[in-house]
């Protein structure tokens, strides 16, 4: 084993990095074996130097990121700062210093992701993000190596655990969406501002990383279709069960049919309780992978929180480590395939739409009408009335979306159409 050991920065120490610290402090030996050389804590950046962190010798922390990355003795640096700056400069300095990046940053990869890549080639140096996606579960190397020799065609998963956990008690209590909000949040699951969990923008940045990394292409944010869960009621869940159904908030990235271009997209949807996804409970995360010659595959975990998300670091730790003695780099970005990203309208999905319509004959007819003439096929039709109204819900065959979209604008015009109560996307049959 070499003696001199390998200097570690740590970018940030919040809930994440001060887990970190301390799981390398007190697996110092683990971690020395594991790796063939001792792993340092050689200086910690944060934003206040004045708060008390328990564990970390004072001495090592700094307020200047960019001074500790630049005195020349640090081998790696572990960013877990989030969001798009100060990280992407202090990743960019790293690489210009000769430093191997970890990364938890989900945000970042999302959007510049190539980028950082294309800076880690250059300079010969690794680039690891595995925390980024789902926590603890190991996921991102499953893809990029286990499954290299494979072709993936979906990959579709709950990857925000806030999410699933208000989705978790609405379905399980009959709550509504705001009670479980306020559940999460008093229980710590949802920040009190939780724009970026409910309306699928984190789940979003996931996606866009995933289906880089499944179908070997370019894959920015702004690419990934994203619809929120704010709008999902009880009365969703209640004609989901009818279906034999739950509602998950997906991540879904596919290859398409003719193997020429790739989508990716999060929304709320109903999911049949046969599918494995339904029975993910709480704050877990899991990842449903299907590839040609492996099959189905499941990944299920905790997707967050400071020791999940710290395991899934120090894993990346070790690993860009050994590669630092062996001086060599594991896998970079492969994106050879450069597939295109077909907008949300191409993509080909199934419906569930509940229709509010008068209650006399000739509603139904139609009603069928207007799916006929956009070229969207019935699956099932459910009618229920009294008193003069009625409640028609439809479930359609799968079709491209622009043209369910159509269709529900279409059936809005409708005189005898009173309202569209609810719609949403069917998946996993």
């Amino acid at each position: 084993m070499r003696t001199r050991p390998l200097k570690v920065a740590l970018l940030g120490c919040g809930v994440v990095g001060s887990e970190v610290a301390r799981i390398m402090t007190t697996h110092a030996d683990d971690l020395a074996a594991r790796i063939g050389a001792p792993v340092e804590l050689a200086g910690v950046a944060v934003r206040r130097p004045s708060r008390v962190r328990e564990g970390i010798d004072p001495a090592l922390v700094t307020t200047d990121a960019t001074a500790l990355l630049k005195r020349g003795d640090i081998d790696v640096a572990i960013e877990v700062i989030g969001g798009i700056e100060p990280a992407r400069g202090l990743i960019t300095t790293a690489f210009e210093h000769g430093i191997a990046v970890v990364s938890a940053n989900k945000a970042l990869l999302a959007q510049d992701g190539a980028a950082l890549h294309a800076a880690a080639e250059q300079a010969g140096l690794d680039l690891y993000y595995e925390a980024a996606v789902a926590g603890a579960i190991p996921l991102i190397r499953p893809l990029r190596e286990s499954l290299a020799g494979d072709k993936i065609n979906r990959v579709m998963g709950i990857v925000n655990g806030t999410t699933n956990f208000i989705l978790d008690k609405m379905d399980s209590t009959g709550a509504g969406y705001q009670e479980a909000l306020d559940e999460a949040t008093a229980l710590g699951y949802a920040e009190a501002d939780p724009t970026a969990d409910v309306e699928g923008y984190d789940a979003a940045a996931k996606a866009a990383i995933l289906a880089g990394i499944a179908f070997h292409t370019r894959v920015r944010l702004d690419d990934v279709h994203r619809e929120g869960m704010t709008e999902v009621s009880a009365a969703d869940f209640a004609s989901a069960k009818r279906m034999g159904c739950t509602i998950k908030l997906l991540a879904i990235c596919e290859r398409a049919a003719d193997g020429e271009s790739v989508t990716a997209r999060v929304h709320p949807a109903m999911i049949p309780l046969s599918h494995p996804l339904a029975s993910v409970r709480e704050a877990y995360n899991a990842v449903f992978v299907e590839a040609e010659a492996a099959g189905r595959l499941m990944f299920y975990g905790p997707g967050a929180g400071g020791s999940p998300t710290a395991s899934a670091v120090l894993g990346d730790l070790v690993a860009v480590c050994r590669n630092k003695l062996a001086e060599a780099t594991g896998p970079g970005e492969s994106a050879y395939t450069q597939l295109p990203v077909s907008p949300m309208g191409e993509v080909v999905t199934r419906y569930h739409i509940s229709l509010d319509v008068a209650d006399k004959p000739g509603v139904l007819a139609q009603v069928a009408t207007v799916f006929a003439e956009h070229g969207v096929s019935i699956d099932t039709v459910r009618q229920q009335g009294k008193d003069g109204e009625a409640s028609l819900v439809v479930v359609t065959h799968r079709a491209p979306d622009a043209a369910l979209s159509g269709t529900v604008e279409a059936l809005r015009k409708l005189d005898t159409v009173r309202g569209v109560a609810s719609i949403m996307r069917v998946e996993g049959e």
